[in-house]
């Protein structure tokens, strides 16, 4: 891996790259300058779901909220000339009422674990974290997050899909929805609606470690938590206002004792200075402090985007990450060939000593599959 010293957590050619980009807007921008109002302080309401139970009840939690109308959420979230970096210091809320299509096909850069029938949900757009990799920047113009408060519908398009077959359906891709648990009481909403429904498996994928909230909810057979586990100095360089992974190992145990099925997930790795040492040193804590032999699989894969979310990425934001030189492969951007196949090997050999072959799940293009073989 990449071995040219480094002061940060990142290769050479990260560092080169970044150089070269020249967009002012940066991720290290000195926010302790800046005095920014609490996240939410900001809410705006749709006409269409002013009355609506599910605004009322969110906005109950918002007292001190400026609370303004408008006509349709896009307004806001997709007007042009934003800063989303700068927003997510102090992001405002959208609520907004949802309109068909409610479920998407699984895209072909997400795991489908072996699910025919692949589906996920954008209840919510944006995240309260900010990733320096996170896909949805590329996603959306805004850092501000819009919430569809008509829930129901996408229920109802559900159990449609259910009288004709399974169905594994994502509900936090485009969001963190457990994080946001306490404002919001959708994971619980989905939770009641999952708990008879035959043929139904929801992914609740998060890097919330809040304990609280995990105890509230039931733990169902068909409602997986996926708990995204990244090394430290990974977690420190690029996924800010996220849990350390101690928090969130501590909330793997937690789930498991509850009685949910967890999956593990390392994804996405990335090629950052001496990834050997860093992902060893993370795989060593996993392996320590969680029971393997209970968690359900194991997701990993390594950073990977579409062509044209990269491109929007770094308008947006100067980071070593959004600007690594990719190599481009029928529309996505990865890793060379030989990096990412050591990442997946590095991952493959620890995973392998702890859990079944049938219970590790790579995404890998043909070409890092030969490097791994």
């Amino acid at each position: 891996m990449c071995s040219t010293p480094s002061a940060s957590p990142v290769c050479a050619d990260q560092v080169a790259a970044t150089a070269a980009c020249s967009n002012p807007v940066t991720a290290s921008e000195n926010a302790a300058a800046v005095r920014y109002a609490p996240a939410f302080s900001t809410v705006y309401v749709e006409e269409a779901a002013a009355g609506l139970p599910r605004t009322k009840e969110i906005l109950s939690k918002l007292p001190k909220a400026t609370v303004i109308p408008c006509k349709s959420y896009r307004e806001i979230f997709n007007r042009p000339h934003q800063e989303p970096t700068r927003q997510k210091h102090a992001p405002a809320l959208i609520l907004a009422v949802g309109q068909p299509p409610f479920l998407y096909d699984g895209a072909p850069v997400c795991q489908d674990f072996g699910n025919r029938h692949f589906y996920y949900t954008s209840g919510v757009m944006n995240c309260i974290f900010d990733c320096e990799y996170c896909y949805l920047q590329g996603m959306y113009n805004s850092g501000h997050i819009v919430v569809f408060v008509n829930l129901e519908d996408t229920f109802a398009a559900l159990d449609e899909i259910l009288k004709e077959h399974e169905a594994y359906v994502c509900i936090s891709y485009d969001t963190d929805l457990l994080a946001l648990e306490p404002l919001l009481g959708m994971v619980k909403a989905w939770m009641d609606f999952a708990k008879d429904r035959a043929g139904l498996t929801l992914e609740l994928r998060t890097k919330s470690a809040s304990e609280s909230v995990l105890r509230k909810l039931p733990a169902l057979p068909n409602v997986i938590l996926a708990l995204t586990l990244s090394p430290e100095p990974v977690i420190a360089a690029y996924e800010h206002r996220t849990p350390p992974l101690t928090a969130r190992l501590h909330m793997a145990n937690t789930a498991l004792s509850l009685g949910w099925p967890v999956r593990l997930c390392f994804d996405p790795m990335l090629a950052v200075h001496n990834a050997a040492d860093v992902y060893n040193a993370m795989f060593d804590t996993v392996i320590r402090t969680v029971p393997m032999a209970q968690i359900r699989d194991a997701s990993i894969g390594v950073f990977r985007i579409s062509g044209e979310y990269l491109r929007r990425m770094r308008r947006c934001r100067t980071s070593a990450v959004t600007c690594y030189p990719y190599e481009l492969r029928d529309g996505v951007y990865a890793y060379p060939p030989d990096i990412a196949g050591r990442l997946l090997s590095l991952a493959r050999e620890r995973l392998a000593a702890v859990l079944p072959e049938d219970r590790l799940f790579f995404w890998e293009t043909e070409s890092s599959q030969e490097v791994t073989q």
